[in-house]
C-alpha cells in the first residue's frame, strides 16, 4: 500500500488549503492511502527548546513522513511567498540535521495551493523549490495546481464544489500518485 502524507501550511480553521487536501483525498486510488497531518501543534522554532529535545509532536510527524512514500504540500501564499508557520514546521522537521535524509531525502513531493487572491499561489510554490532542493527531495513537476478565487470555489463546509477545479485536482492527484508509485 502506498502512503502519501498531506500537509496544509495554514493554521486557520477554515483553511482553503486544508479543504483542498480533503478534496484531494477523494481522488486517491484504492491502492493508496492519504493521511492529512496538521502543523498546529508545532511550536515556533527555538534552539533552546531543541536543546532540551525535539517536541513529541514534531518527532511523530517526522516519523510519519519518513514512513510515507510521498509528501503533498498545500501552501497558502502570504506576501508573495512561503507562509511563516509552514516554513517553521519544515524547519522543525529538519532538526536535528542528521535526520534530513531520513525524513526528506529522495522523497517524492508535490506542491499545490489555494488562495482567495487572483494570482493563485504560484509565487509561494516557486519559493518552496530551493527549500525542497536543499532537503534533497524529489519534486514532481508533472503538473501545477494553482487555485485562485478559492473563496468562490468551496462551499461553507469547505467542500470543493467547482467542477473545473475538481477535474484539475483529480488529474493532479492521479499524476502525483503515479509518480510516487513509480519511485518505489
Amino acid at each position: 500500500m502506498t502512503t502519501i502524507i498531506g500537509i496544509a501550511g495554514s493554521l486557520r480553521t477554515g483553511s482553503y488549503n486544508m479543504a483542498l487536501l480533503r478534496a484531494a483525498m477523494e481522488f486517491i486510488s484504492q491502492e493508496t492511502t492519504m493521511e492529512i497531518a496538521s502543523i498546529r501543534e508545532i511550536p515556533l522554532y527555538d534552539g533552546d527548546v531543541e536543546a532540551k529535545g525535539i517536541p513529541d509532536y514534531v518527532q511523530q510527524l517526522k516519523n510519519r513522513i519518513a514512513a510515507s512514500d510521498g509528501l503533498l504540500l498545500a501552501t497558502p501564499e502570504y506576501n508573495n511567498s512561503i507562509p511563516g508557520v509552514f516554513k517553521n514546521a519544515v524547519d522543525w522537521l529538519t532538526r536535528p540535521a542528521k535526520d534530513i535524509g531520513r525524513v526528506f531525502g529522495n522523497r517524492p513531493v508535490a506542491i499545490m495551493g489555494a488562495t482567495p487572491g487572483g494570482g493563485g499561489t504560484i509565487l509561494a510554490q516557486n519559493a518552496w523549490l530551493p527549500v525542497l532542493r536543499t532537503l534533497g527531495t524529489r519534486p514532481w513537476f508533472g503538473a501545477r495546481l494553482i487555485v485562485s478565487g478559492a473563496n468562490k470555489l468551496f462551499d461553507e463546509k469547505g467542500k470543493l464544489t467547482d467542477e473545473p477545479t475538481r477535474e484539475k485536482l483529480k488529474s493532479f492527484v492521479s499524476g502525483f500518485e503515479a509518480f510516487v508509485k513509480s519511485s518505489h
